[in-house]
């Protein structure tokens, strides 16, 4: 029986569970590119729809082929790392808790209740829990990634960019696709959909997804209480759309969700070999030996309602209202290891056993009302005002080697924002200026109750924080020719003030101030007149004041919240797309990002009990200075590229797609140390394939080609413990459309 208030996710994931079995019916197509019309490129980034070479803004789009090609072995959100220039995706959660970086800005903290520079805005609601921003991609029109302060028109939370997500829209005119690919471990990604007109103006769409793996890591430990096996994982999603049409009068009803099973991120004790960044003796991919806990599971749902009128002559209003919520219940053993001594060193080695989890719980309401002018001349407005509030429950269970809970801490968030806005543009012949304000406010109240470890401090204690802040931004543009534009930016962001409440193991809550940012950036985007050949090249430079960092470890071995008395960074950018010849397409885009941390009274504690090498000078108290070190997870070059090629071969095509990404070195943390210093990666793929002129395809595919493996991140707990990328998969697909 299923209750009224369960209902809407029961009824949801039975169409799901539907549609996940569509691609064994052979419907599919390509994914709709509804970023390419015409072989130009659309964009959002300014909230409307424009030329990217018109938009004084860093953005790369992935849409169609490229987005299916990157995804097709059941990766997760994870997946566009590395795929635009200065972006890295990394989690120590598996598939529940994606932490983005751009141009190194980012924030490795570990909490529930972080929040990041990275804004996602997912069907245009933005995502504030790291949790809600791991909702799959599928069905896309495209990914726009905007690089830079978005402060102005996407709001707080922005300073490093915004990762704009588009799901495939309801149309006028029936089909859709589905696809299936089965490959190693058991490997299966699933994805369809449908939709069409209703009548009446109304139209809909439906799409599903289904992703899984066998579990292929194998656990050595012969006592405890971990899993004998992991790594394995079932995702199911869907999301159900209804458009109405009627004169100057639309409106988008959007229900989407996902049942997640699986494994927590395994942490690997000993897996970095000391001295080195290099794995340990004895190391196997395919092997752990952990004693803990290990299970995942997140349930997730939300709704969204697009609302639009248009005043003839005038302008249109627009009303986007949402609410997402979520429920994730994750337990991991943090130590990653089943031998405990000292020195904690060696493959398995930890220094005491750590096994935690908890079940969190954000939920998230959000109203924008924007207006939007016609063209007056040449003169265009655009402006509203804004509203979020989250509601975020989560506690920290912790287990004794018997399996016992030893440990509760409630925690009970509320954090809500307001913002208002406005914005325009004015075009004379070549030139076009743009600038835009807005407001906003912040207000944290964070609850801490429950039984800790030793806490640091009475229970139960709440903390508060809030702030305003007064962000903007002013370009130009101007037309070189019909097909080269030259563009300068300026522009500021801002993080709202954060509070960490980590209490046990003596510690106490912590505030970090708002932090701010100030970028400038110009380049220049074009192309060429018969659409072979597209360009975007730009150079930047941002400084972020009061950066808010999370320091791990130290006298009470918990973590904090502190802010640096500024960073900054710098670098150029470049994508490219080129058509030499018939069949042949080529894509490119690459980045140099600098970042350094600029506080000569900021220090950290280091690994403790001897087992890493600190590169740091050290103070007197023994503490790293970390001025003039890397943002962690910061590589100086991110690169990649793609090609494909095609002979025709019937009424078809028989044809190759590969592709690459490339980062270099990253630091895990805010101190360097030898072992800490993560090798450069590059990971490729590659698909062959024939393809009908009716829209079936069938080709084999490989993803990671060359089976490297790296350590990605690590965790700052007394062992060498490191977490390791995606393996090689094998395999087979199968797309046909309608």
């Amino acid at each position: 029986m299923v209750s009224r208030r369960g209902a809407p996710r029961a009824i949801l994931l039975s169409g799901i569970a539907l549609m996940a079995a569509i691609p064994s019916l052979a419907i599919a197509a390509d994914a709709p590119e509804a970023a390419i019309e015409d072989g130009d490129i659309i964009v959002t980034a300014t909230r409307r729809e424009e030329l990217a070479k018109d938009v004084p803004v860093a953005v790369t789009v992935l849409a169609g082929e490229k987005l299916d090609v990157i995804n097709s072995s059941g990766l997760d959100i994870r997946v566009l790392s590395a795929r635009t220039p200065s972006l890295l995706i990394e989690s120590s959660f598996g598939r529940t808790f994606p932490r983005f970086y751009i141009r190194g800005l980012g924030n490795t903290d570990f909490d529930p209740n972080a929040a990041q520079p990275v804004s996602v805005v997912y069907d245009d609601v933005a995502l504030e829990s790291p949790m809600l921003k791991s909702f799959p991609v599928f069905d896309l029109a495209n990914v726009q990634v905007l690089r830079g302060p978005q402060g102005t028109l996407f709001g707080r939370n922005t300073p490093a960019g915004v990762v704009k997500i588009d799901s495939a829209k309801p149309s006028d005119s029936f089909g859709g696709y589905g696809s299936v690919s089965w490959g190693t471990y058991n490997t299966v990604n699933a994805e369809a959909a449908v939709g069409g007109p209703i009548g009446e103006g109304l139209s809909f769409r439906i799409s599903g997804l289904l992703q899984r793996r066998d579990d292929w890591v194998e656990n050595d430990a012969t006592a405890g209480n971990a899993d004998d096996e992991f790594e394995g994982y079932r995702d199911l999603a869907g999301r159900f759309q209804l458009a109405y049409t009627s004169g100057d009068f639309n409106a988008l009803w959007n229900i989407h969700g996902r049942d997640l099973n699986g494994t927590p991120r395994i942490f690997r004790a000993g897996a970095i070999a000391q001295g080195s960044n290099h794995f340990a003796p004895g190391f196997d991919k395919d092997h752990v030996a952990v004693d803990g806990f290990t299970s995942q599971d997140l349930k997730q749902w939300g709704t969204n309602l697009h609302l639009d009128y248009t005043f003839d002559g005038v302008g249109t209003l627009y009303s986007i209202t949402a609410y997402e919520r979520a429920k994730v219940d994750s337990t991991g053993d943090i130590d990653g290891g089943n031998i405990y001594a000292f020195p904690p060193l060696g493959l398995n080695v930890a220094l005491f056993p750590s096994n935690t989890g908890g079940i969190t719980k954000p939920r998230e309401f959000s109203q924008e009302l924007r207006f939007a002018t016609e063209d007056m001349g040449g003169l265009q407005f655009q402006g509203g005002g804004y509203y979020f509030r989250q509601k975020l429950f989560y506690n920290e269970l912790s287990y004794t080697t018997a399996g016992a809970i030893d440990g509760n801490v409630v925690h009970r968030n509320i954090n809500e924002n307001y913002g208002i806005f406005a914005s325009g543009t004015y075009t004379v012949d070549a030139l076009t200026l743009r600038a835009g304000v807005r407001y906003s406010h912040d207000k944290r109240r964070d609850f801490v109750g429950g039984m800790g470890i030793a806490p640091g401090v009475t229970l139960p204690v709440t903390t508060r924080a809030s702030d305003d802040n007064v962000s903007w931004d002013a370009s130009a543009t101007y037309a070189l020719n019909d097909q080269v534009n030259v563009y300068a930016r300026f522009a500021t962001g801002y993080l709202g003030p954060a509070i960490q409440d980590r209490v046990n193991f003596g510690g106490v809550p912590t505030v970090a101030s708002k932090q701010t940012t100030i970028s400038g950036e110009a380049g220049f985007k074009g192309a060429s007149a018969d659409r072979t050949l597209s360009f975007s090249v730009n150079g930047y430079w941002w400084r972020t004041k009061d950066l808010q960092l999370t320091a791990v470890g130290g006298a009470v071995n918990t973590a904090r919240l502190i802010n640096a008395e500024k960073a900054i960074g710098y670098g150029a950018e470049l994508d490219v797309m080129f058509k030499p010849v018939d069949g042949l397409e080529l894509t490119a885009g690459g980045s140099y990002n600098f970042t350094e941390i600029r506080d000569n009274n900021l220090a950290v504690a280091p690994c403790g009990s001897g087992q890493c090498t600190v590169t740091d000078p050290l103070n007197a108290a023994g503490l790293a200075i970390l001025d003039g070190n890397d943002l962690p997870q910061a590589p100086r070059w991110i690169a990649n590229a793609t090609a494909r090629y095609a002979i025709p071969v019937g009424s078809g095509e028989v044809f190759a797609y590969t592709d690459w990404a490339y980062r270099s070195r990253i630091n895990y943390f805010l101190y360097t140390a030898k072992e800490f210093r993560g090798r450069a990666s590059l990971e490729g793929g590659l698909k062959v394939g024939y393809k009908t002129a009716d829209d079936l395809e069938i080709a084999a595919f490989a993803r990671n080609i060359t089976n490297q493996i790296r350590i990605v991140s690590a965790i700052d707990f007394n062992n060498l413990t490191g977490m390791i990328n995606e393996p090689r998969i094998l395999g087979v697909s199968v797309r046909k459309g309608f």
